[in-house]
């Protein structure tokens, strides 16, 4: 064989072989999910919206939340909070802002006593909610 092509072989390796590494150690690796878990657990969450039960509105923003934040997780995204998690992750969205006024809605439902959910937000929150799951490949 030619020297030349020896070299450009070697060359070919040694890139395929940097470029393998960069992917394990940026931590880039496709999770895999049980989408079935979360499609069947999103689906309980959605079917429990209610337009004549107020409190539906609430109970399911915080449960679309809490789904997302066990995906996070479960996918080794580290932060003490979900906001920490969300900040890291935030180019796999589809609508990155929109995931943080979801999250920011449901921020203010746990922490303001007094804040009050329409069944609009909660529909559009949780439809939020299942796209960045969707992005994630949770379901």
């Amino acid at each position: 064989m030619d020297g030349g092509v020896i070299t450009f072989l070697l060359a070919i390796l040694i890139v395929a072989v940097l470029v393998f590494v960069a992917i394990l150690l940026t931590g880039k690796r496709g999770h895999h999910f049980n989408v079935e878990f979360y499609q069947t657990r999103f689906l309980e969450i959605e079917n429990r919206l209610k337009q004549d039960n107020l409190a539906s509105y609430t109970t399911t923003i915080i449960n679309g939340d809490k789904l997302l934040d066990k995906a996070l997780i479960e996918m080794g995204v580290s932060g003490k909070t979900m906001g920490d998690r969300l900040k890291r992750v935030g180019d796999r969205f589809t609508n990155t802002n929109a995931v943080w006024r979801a999250h920011k809605l449901r921020n203010a439902i746990a922490h303001e006593s007094d804040f009050e959910v329409g069944y609009k937000q909660a529909y559009n929150a949780l439809q939020v909610y299942k796209q960045a799951l969707k992005d994630l490949g949770a379901i």
